[in-house]
């Protein structure tokens, strides 16, 4: 009995579905994007390796001309060395040459073009505001204002021939700073003794506190005489520096201001900035 074979049916060669195609070349691109970031990556990282290795070798250079350069201002190593002393010491002062030309150059230029760009003006007002200052200085000068009763507070008067800034003010016997700082206060109180007295005559200069008790800054004493030849010669006087806050007021008591001497230079009251 004969059986026909037929012969088999060839392979389909696009048995590869789609889908399948599609991932690998997805993951291809993947791949490919992925290295090219990690060879730019690794390039940059190289440079910055190389970046440093140059400057650490820059360094080394340096550290080992410096060396040469202390070896060679020996003269004890100059005769045992074998280095070219005199050319390292000529580079090393060449080196040192240049650096300060350059330093000069860069600061030379600057200052003259400060010295020459500043306005006139300007300039002149700096001249204006300084001299001002130097004409009037922060300081008064006040003579005693003689009253028929006695007072709590020494009054005073302003004198033709004293300074009198508008940095410091007077109302009703005080003196008032207008600028914080460094202040020599000072006062004179003549006073002549027409009965004996057993308390001595006793002057005051107070710091004024508006909301508390007022602070003494100084105190001076004389004792009384009843002798008319030496009234003129009984007189307190007194001094110093403080530290004045901007507002500050300041004024001057006695004992008895009834007794006080209000002749001309006798009594007086001031102070001035240091």
């Amino acid at each position: 009995m004969n059986e026909v074979y037929g012969s088999a049916a060839p392979r389909s060669m696009s048995s590869t579905s789609p889908s399948t195609m599609k991932m690998f070349m997805c993951f291809l691109a993947v791949f490919m994007v992925v290295q090219t970031i990690g060879t730019v990556l690794f390039c940059l990282y190289l440079h910055m390796k190389m970046d440093k290795m140059e400057e650490a070798l820059s360094l080394n250079e340096d550290y080992i001309f410096l060396r040469k350069v202390q070896k060679c201002q020996t003269a004890e190593v100059q005769k045992s060395t074998l280095l070219d002393c005199e050319k390292i010491l000529k580079g090393f002062k060449d080196l040192q040459g240049k650096f300060q030309d350059g330093a000069a150059n860069k600061e030379g230029p600057k200052f003259e073009m400060q010295r020459g760009h500043e306005h006139p003006h300007s300039k002149s007002r700096n001249e204006t505001s300084v001299a001002a200052e130097k004409r009037q200085p922060i300081a008064t000068h006040m003579a005693g204002l003689k009253s028929n009763k006695a007072v709590p507070v020494l009054e005073w008067n302003k004198t033709s021939y004293a300074p009198m800034n508008s940095l410091i003010s007077y109302h009703k016997g005080k003196l008032k700073v207008e600028k914080a700082g460094l202040y020599y206060i000072y006062a004179q109180v003549s006073f002549c003794t027409k009965a004996a007295a057993s308390a001595p005559f006793t002057l005051y200069i107070y710091l004024y506190l508006p909301m508390e008790e007022d602070r003494l800054l100084m105190r001076g004493l004389n004792t009384h005489s009843t002798s008319t030849a030496v009234c003129d010669l009984q007189s307190i006087r007194e001094g110093g520096v403080f530290e004045l806050r901007e507002g500050d007021m300041i004024f001057v008591n006695v004992t008895d201001s009834t007794i006080v001497n209000y002749s001309h230079g006798s009594t007086y009251f001031g102070i001035f900035k240091l």
